[in-house]
């Protein structure tokens, strides 16, 4: 019996209020650590569920947000293969790292929502509240991400600060990867909707302190559930 065979015929006990991200969590600290090398295969899907006694969607979940990682990738037909090498421990989406990308969205995204407080336009406060309207309705994953993305873009926009406006633009894709990441293994999609609501309630008042407040309760929210995603501390 080889390293791969004996490691799978070992079962693995997952509580099931977060088994994909329990899944999520030993596959990525297997591959991080050089168990899983890079070029390997892993398991397929149906072995992964034996072994840790979940579904196959599940699974699959844990799957995809090592994707997102940029640790996997799966081949149509093949299989997942592991792209990271042992001990490569930066979590990237795309060109950015999960650690700049939680260090720069305060800076611009707070004092956005606060400017967008004092210069949205009434066309502007109108798709922020459609935005939140469909954000608690969408139960698709992958669409839901999109308004969210489409969210934190509109809200940029608002501030009428075209740095502002097009830092985000820039880094959108690497947002919603994130988003993608959280949306899958935990319960943040329910929460961010309520923080959503309360920022956009606040940009309707007009009170940029409140929309800074609000809009900085939700990115530390975000950076908290992140790390302990990605196994670091939050700031």
């Amino acid at each position: 019996m080889n390293d791969l065979e004996s490691w799978l015929s070992d079962p693995a006990v997952i509580s099931r209020k977060s088994a994909s991200e329990l899944v999520f969590e030993e596959l990525r600290n297997l591959i991080l650590s050089g168990r899983f090398a890079a070029g390997s295969k892993l398991p397929s899907e149906a072995k992964l569920a034996g072994k840790y006694g979940v579904s196959r969607p599940i699974v699959r979940e844990a799957l995809r947000s090592l994707q997102i990682l940029g640790l996997t990738e799966t081949r149509t037909g093949s299989g997942t293969y592991v792209l990271a090498g042992a001990g490569d421990g930066d979590i990237s989406y795309g060109d950015y790292s999960a650690r700049d990308l939680m260090e720069a969205r305060p800076y611009v995204e707070v004092s956005a929502a606060g400017w967008a407080a004092l210069r949205r336009t009434d066309d502007e406060l109108s798709r922020l509240l459609r935005l939140c309207d469909r954000m608690e309705q969408e139960e698709n994953t992958e669409a839901w991400v999109r308004l969210d993305s489409d969210f934190h873009g509109l809200i940029a926009e608002a501030s009428k600060n075209a740095v502002f406006r097009d830092i985000v633009d820039d880094v959108r894709e690497a947002m919603a990867q994130q988003s993608g990441l959280l949306t899958a293994l935990g319960p943040r999609r329910q929460e961010s909707n309520a923080e959503h609501r309360a920022i956009v309630e606040a940009i309707r008042k007009g009170s940029d302190v409140e929309a800074q407040a609000a809009m900085e309760v939700h990115l530390k929210k975000v950076e908290a559930a992140v790390s302990r995603i990605i196994g670091s501390e939050p700031r």
